[in-house]
Order: C-alpha cells, then structure tokens, then sequence
C-alpha cells in the first residue's frame, strides 16, 4: 500500500503546481491517513516542496496502528504541547517554500495565525477540499475494505434480530449491537450506534434512551461498522409482535418504494440531485412533505458522511466507483415510523449497476 499513497500524494502535489503553491499542508485527520497509510494524533502532513513529504507528529503511533509508510520523513516533536502543523509550516519555511496550500476548513483561526507568525514570508493559499476530490472514487483496494465492513455489519444485525427483544432498552440493544461489531473484526462502530423503538422509531439521528421495546412496537436500527478505517452504514425497520397492522404495512412499503427508486437511479453521469429527486418523490406524492431529511443520502469511506452529497441542493454527478448511502425515512410524530438505507457502490450498467454492499433483508420481519 505504500506505492498507492506515493501516488496518491503525487496527485495532491500536481494540483498545488496547477494552482502555483510550492507544497502542502494537510491536518485533516482523514486526509492525513487517505495520503499515508496512517494518521496519529494531532499529526500534520506536509507534502513537498519538491519531492520529499513529511508526516510531522507527537509521538510515535503504538505498535497496533498502522505505521506511517516507507518512503515518507517522519518528524517526531519532542514535547507533547507541539503544534505539528505549526512545525510543519516551519519546516516549508526552512526549505524555502514560497507558496504554502493549507486546509483553512480544518484550521481554527488561532492555528491560523500561528502557521503565518513561524512563515511570514511564506504565502498561505487555500487548499480547500482538494483532498477530498481525491478520495471521491474509491480505489478497489478501499472497496474492498467497504465490502468487509458491510459483511461485519450484517453479521451484527442478523445476530440481534436472533435475540430476545421485548423489554430491552434502546440504549442496551445499541451498546450490544456495537459490541457485536467489534466481536466480528471491526475496528469500532463507524458512527454512534441508532436504536429507534416505537414513538421513536424511523427519527433519523435518532438517541437511543431507557425506553423498553413493546409489543406493537416498530423497531428501527442505524448502524455501520469501521474497518481499516472505511465506514459503511445500513438502516433497517423491523416489527415486534405477530404481525405487522395495516398501517405499519402501508408505511413500510412507501419507505421501501422510496429507497429502490433510489438505488435504481444510482449510475455514472446521474446528478446527485436527480438521485434525491427518485428517492423523494414516492414520499411526497403520499403526502408526505413535513420533516423528510434534508437529504436522502450521502457518501461514504474513512468518513461516514463524506461528498457526494444527494439532496435537493447537491452540485455535481455521480461517477463509477463512488460509494454512497441511499437512505429515506417517514417519521410519524407520536406513532413512528420507517428507515431503510444501504450502502452501494456506483457502478455503470454495463457492469451490472449499482453494487449492493449491505445485503440484511429489506423484508418488513415480524420479531
């Protein structure tokens, strides 16, 4: 994998040449580990000038996390109050940098202040998500990793549909869900954990409280497992008792209409918007217009809400390899409600559309 994040910072350095800065400075967790292989805390990478990169950091990373690659200088600060990318802008400096790219979304303005008191003469431009734009597509090595997480996922919520559930808490089914995702390999739950029960259910960020599960309950889930660091994410709605009522049916089956329309219309080319438009409409020709998400999806990877974006007001289209969430929900104040979500790949048609990573039945169980 060292070669790939050789690549990839090369990558990162033609586009500060386009854009007439000498080097780069990148404090972004994510991105820091999206360039390296690894990312310790509060480290900073600076990537040139020239064709040496830098990783500077506190302390070396313990012998269970991933170690920085071959091929990148590492920098350890001596005291544990350092400000990596402040060192890091001094070391741009020392090396005559003219022109300096930093993340000026990461940075607060008082780190700002101190990369241009150690660089005065250094010129700050802004990187943006130049990072970001890069970690867009997803290599198949990282696709990989998506796969496992999904697998780790389903494992854990298959396992808990097999469970006794009535009179558990929301907030004792999460914490056991997230045990389970570590028990099947997982570095840790990609987010925190969502159990909606009853009047709670089908809420999009949902926290899960001390409410007991009911007979007559519906019951949904969010959860996504982490693994190397990539994050998938799967929602589903289940009933408790022997049968579903009617209008628990007629609920399920608009939310289920809603999110195949829009896995349907994932495919290369398709704008984001038009994704949240299929996805969208189902619920609003039910009527359905009051407190949908703002979004009906969203991407994923080593983070767990990442671009593309698929609302309303989404810029941008779809390309082939992108991971992305398809999400929707209907909440019902008082009564409930239904989410269902998955995590696909965008794939185009000839190679059989989209790709399914998480794969729990979408079939509306009585438990």
């Amino acid at each position: 994998m060292a070669e790939v994040h050789t690549v990839r910072r090369a990558r990162l350095r033609e586009r500060c040449a386009a854009a007439d800065a000498a080097a780069a400075l990148v404090t972004q967790p994510a991105n820091v580990r999206y360039l390296t292989g690894c990312a310790p805390p509060g480290a900073a990478l600076l990537v040139g000038p020239g064709a040496e990169d830098t990783l500077v950091h506190l302390r070396p990373p313990p012998d269970d996390v991933a170690q920085p690659a071959d091929g990148l200088r590492n920098v350890v600060l001596p005291s544990p109050e350092a400000d990596a990318a402040v060192a890091a802008a001094d070391l741009a400096r020392q090396q005559q940098a003219d022109g300096l790219a930093v993340e000026e979304h990461h940075l607060t303005v008082t780190r700002h202040r101190a990369l241009r008191s150690v660089a005065p003469d250094v010129r700050l431009t802004d990187l943006a998500g130049a990072v970001e734009q890069l970690r867009l597509i997803k290599d198949e090595h990282e696709i990989a990793s998506l796969r496992i997480a999904a697998e780790i996922s389903d494992q854990a919520l298959g396992e808990l549909l097999e469970s006794i559930l009535v009179g558990r808490t929301e907030r004792h089914l999460a914490l056991e869900l997230e045990r389970r995702l570590v028990d099947h390999g997982a570095d840790g739950p990609a987010f925190s954990t969502c159990i909606g029960t009853g009047p709670h259910s089908g809420v999009a960020r949902h926290v899960p409280t001390d409410r007991r599960v009911e007979e007559g309950d519906f019951l949904s889930v969010r959860l996504g497992a982490c693994y190397h660091g990539y994050r998938c994410e799967v929602s589903r709605t289940f009933v408790i008792g022997s049968a579903p009522a009617s209008w628990q049916i007629e609920l399920y089956d608009l939310v289920f209409a809603a999110q195949r329309a829009g896995r349907e219309a994932l495919a290369p080319g398709v704008a984001c918007r038009d994704v949240d438009r299929a996805t969208r409409e189902p619920l609003r020709a039910a009527g359905h217009t009051e407190g949908l998400a703002a979004w009906s999806g969203h991407g994923v990877g080593l983070e767990i809400d990442e671009d593309p974006q698929l609302s309303p007001a989404a810029v941008g289209k779809l390309d082939a390899c992108v991971p992305v969430t398809v999400e929707p929900g209907v909440h019902l104040p008082g009564r409930g409600g239904v989410r269902i979500g998955d995590t696909l790949v965008v794939r185009p048609t000839a190679d059989g559309g989209p790709e399914l990573l998480t794969i729990t039945t979408k079939e509306l169980l009585a438990l």
